[in-house]
């Protein structure tokens, strides 16, 4: 019976040291310590009261057969024998008296990690020790500590905090619209009739002063003939003041310089004066027929120039803060893959869409060989990033709660100080990060989650101590 007991005592033992800290797998005791305390126990624990083994004052998971000091000069805990008793017909003994130290102990955390603490020493349902925390171990700085073991097997890296050029693209589809600063609209002032018309179509490209139509008006005749008689009159006082009266009404009557020129030169009245284009560019719209009748106003050629045209884009409201005037933009369009058209920025048109929720951007893109074409589709790229390289993460570093971002720097020993932070542009998978960390400084980027869930376990932890402490 006394060897039954004492080979239970043992087993009993050598499970209470493993629960304490795997102490053959984990390293704490030497191969030949283990196979001791399999062996040797039984013969050793003749008394229920003497010591079997020798545990770390603090309850750490460090074991020795032998009497042994730690570090700083405490000696170990001995457990008797009777201490790791469990049967039904045995009273478990009370937890061993803590040894004394220089150190005080603010209360005792359960060595699972389960909010729960105790101002007194005790054991849990598994009869593993409560771990002391002594005070100057929970720093109030907010810190988090891990165990090497635990950083290893959570896979927590740290990457520097460094400078990079971030670059971030905002793309958005639009059209092609002409530069309404570029179209030129050809109609008479006077009632006119349409003698002849060039071989021009709509469509057709033109050149500046290229003729489109002969013109025949009883008003711009009249005119010209009084011009023409007071540049060849000789004996007429103040002839350059009633000359010049005279041109002056001509050029009201929209009469092209060209004619004017030639009445000078040639000294006579053409009986239909030819009009010319006004600039270069393509014919969007012929009205003009031989023969008919031009009332003042009507619009008989519309000529626009596209050597610079317009790329009119929806910009998300959500990305309309990144986009200002003057920054470069890259256009592709569907009809040319492959080609890149090179613009910037214009105009941010002042209003939102209320059913897209986007506003229009208006680009300015030169056309020097007339390939893009009104309300030809597009897709615009705009380069929002800064050409200077600033403070920047990877994004995964940081975490992000909506009204909070936080990311973790690794403070050395295995301490993690969680740092609030102010984020500018993304782009390229990393963030930049104007307020809360230096260059240089290493932040966690890959498994801070779990970092957080020990830091809010910590202030679990607080909370239960600091209400226990209350009287």
């Amino acid at each position: 019976m006394k060897r039954a007991i004492i080979a239970s005592v043992t087993v009993a033992a050598v499970i209470a040291a493993a629960g304490g800290g795997f102490i053959v797998l984990r390293g704490h005791l030497h191969t030949t310590d283990a196979a001791n305390v399999a062996l040797v126990a039984p013969a050793a624990a003749q008394t229920s009261d003497e010591p079997v083994y020798y545990q770390d004052p603090d309850g750490r998971p460090f074991y020795s057969l032998s009497p042994k000091k730690t570090p700083d000069g405490r000696d170990y805990r001995a457990v008797p024998a009777r201490a790791d008793l469990s049967f039904e017909d045995e009273p478990a003994a009370a937890p061993a008296p803590t040894v004394a130290t220089d150190r005080k102990i603010k209360f005792y955390r359960n060595p699972m990690g389960l909010p729960d603490t105790s101002p007194i020493p005790k054991k849990d349902s598994m009869g593993m020790d409560y771990i002391p925390v002594y005070e100057g171990e929970d720093v109030d700085d907010g810190s988090v500590k891990l165990s090497p073991g635990k950083i290893q097997r959570t896979g927590v890296k740290s990457e520097p905090v460094a400078r990079r050029i971030i670059r971030t693209a905002i793309r958005a589809p639009g059209t092609i619209q002409l530069d309404e600063r570029r179209i030129s609209v050809i109609s008479m002032r006077s009632e006119s009739w349409v003698q002849k018309i060039a071989n021009i179509t709509t469509g057709s490209r033109v050149n500046k002063g290229q003729p489109l139509m002969e013109i025949y008006s009883p008003s711009i005749s009249s005119a010209a003939a009084e011009y023409v008689a007071t540049i060849n009159s000789k004996t007429t006082a103040g002839v350059g003041t009633y000359g010049r009266g005279s041109r002056q009404r001509l050029m009201n009557l929209d009469v092209p310089d060209a004619a004017i020129v030639a009445m000078e030169k040639n000294g006579s009245v053409p009986i239909a004066i030819e009009w010319t284009a006004p600039r270069d560019g393509i014919v969007l719209e012929r009205n003009a027929i031989e023969g008919m009748r031009a009332q003042p106003g009507d619009v008989l050629f519309r000529v626009a120039d596209i050597n610079v045209i317009w790329a009119v884009i929806d910009i998300a409201e959500r990305d309309v803060g990144a986009v200002s005037v003057g920054q470069p933009v890259i256009v592709r369009a569907r009809s040319y893959p492959g080609r890149e058209f090179v613009g910037k920025v214009s105009v941010i048109y002042p209003q939102i869409n209320r059913d897209t929720r986007t506003t229009r951007t208006r680009i300015e893109l030169p056309n020097p060989d007339s390939v893009l074409l009104p309300d030809m589709y597009v897709d615009a790229e705009i380069d929002t990033g800064s050409p200077q390289p600033v403070l920047a993460v990877p994004e995964s570093a940081v975490l992000d709660t909506g009204s909070r971002q936080a990311v973790f720097v690794e403070k050395g020993q295995g301490r993690f100080e969680p740092r609030d932070v102010k984020l500018g542009h993304r782009g390229g998978g990393y963030v930049e990060i104007r307020e809360g960390v230096i260059e240089g400084e290493p932040v966690v980027v890959s498994a801070n989650f779990l970092i957080d869930a020990e830091s809010n376990l910590k202030a679990a932890l607080k909370g239960f101590s600091d209400a226990g402490a209350q009287p």
